[in-house]
């Protein structure tokens, strides 16, 4: 019996060695281009996550030293921002207004960011842009607002989104189910001159309006939560078996920064594998409970990163992280 169990973890090991061996990143060729930054919301001011519900006001949660940032994510001046601190792409919000344009704003509701009360698409734009988005930042539990009066009027229009920065994709992110909202995106799009394919825009959220998107702009990156997840899940145990999943083909490969060993052949074989196949790869922040899917804070990170990927990184952090990029 001793034997018998002593034979089996040996062949086990010995097969998880060939596994290892079989999907080596040696065996593909180096990658070709440079990591690429995405500056989630631009420039902003962050807060500390721990805790943090779905629903809870992020705005009095900013962290001690960000009050005397007077840059808001989502507007005009975050997008120049993150630009003039290396970011590739910028990552943005979009909503629609009750009388028919769209902005660029995170929230569901404004009332933890304003001094508004309501839901943002019940709102006009005209009442949107008397809002003050700095009203709601605190640095010590709603004891004091040091940025009030700093963020009136400063609630972008998605044309003057585009307007400030031409020469950089945009990621828009879609927070509403609806698909006709992917229809008003792709009409500003198209009235701007803009074609998303061309200039490299992507577009993520709900099924609803990531289909339409992918419908209105065939071959734009485009992808939904559950689509990212099912590629990460199926990859990280069908790529040792050297299977490229179909979630995978033409979408997103999800890799949290402190899960890169989990991917088969990392990097050049699972880089090699998923351009074969279509597929973007996307790193994130360290995978816990508190910063799941949160972007780089720290310029350090980029150490960890292996110096040929290729592919893009969410960075929550532009201002710390940009300028440490070396390559």
């Amino acid at each position: 019996m001793k034997r018998t169990l002593l034979w089996g973890v040996g062949g086990l090991w010995m097969l998880l060695v060939l596994l290892f061996l079989l999907n080596h990143s040696r065996w593909a060729s180096e990658p070709q281009g440079r990591l690429k930054m995405i500056a989630h919301r631009g420039v902003h001011h962050l807060h500390d996550p721990s805790g943090v519900g779905r629903d809870d006001c992020t705005a009095v949660r900013m962290l001690a030293g960000q009050d005397k940032l007077e840059i808001f994510e989502n507007t005009v001046h975050s997008i120049r921002a993150a630009v003039s601190a290396m970011a590739d792409m910028v990552e943005v919000d979009v909503a629609p207004t009750r009388d028919g344009r769209m902005v660029l704003f995170h929230d569901w509701t404004v009332d933890c960011r304003t001094d508004g009360k309501g839901d943002t698409r019940d709102l006009t734009l005209a009442q949107l842009k008397r809002l003050d988005i700095g009203h709601g930042y605190s640095a010590d539990g709603g004891k004091s607002f040091p940025l009030r009066g700093k963020g009136v009027g400063k609630i972008p229009t998605v044309e003057e989104a585009l307007a400030a920065e031409s020469g950089k994709p945009f990621l828009f992110n879609f927070k509403s189910k609806d698909a006709a909202e992917a229809d008003q995106l792709a009409a500003i799009l198209k009235a701007a001159g803009r074609d998303p394919v061309a200039e490299g825009d992507g577009f993520y959220g709900a099924e609803g309006p990531v289909q339409r998107m992918r419908r209105l702009f065939p071959g734009a990156w485009a992808w939904t939560t559950d689509e990212i997840k099912a590629c990460t899940k199926d990859y990280a145990w069908m790529g040792w078996l050297g299977i490229m999943p179909n979630s995978c083909r033409e979408r997103t490969l999800l890799v949290p920064l402190d899960y890169q060993w989990v991917m088969a052949g990392w990097p050049n074989r699972t880089i090699a594998r998923m351009e074969a196949a279509g597929t973007r790869i996307l790193i994130t922040g360290p995978m816990d409970k508190d910063r799941s899917g949160r972007g780089l804070t720290q310029g350090a990170q980029l150490t960890e990163i292996p110096s040929n990927y290729n592919g893009y990184v969410m960075v929550e952090d532009i201002r710390q992280v940009g300028p440490a990029l070396v390559r």
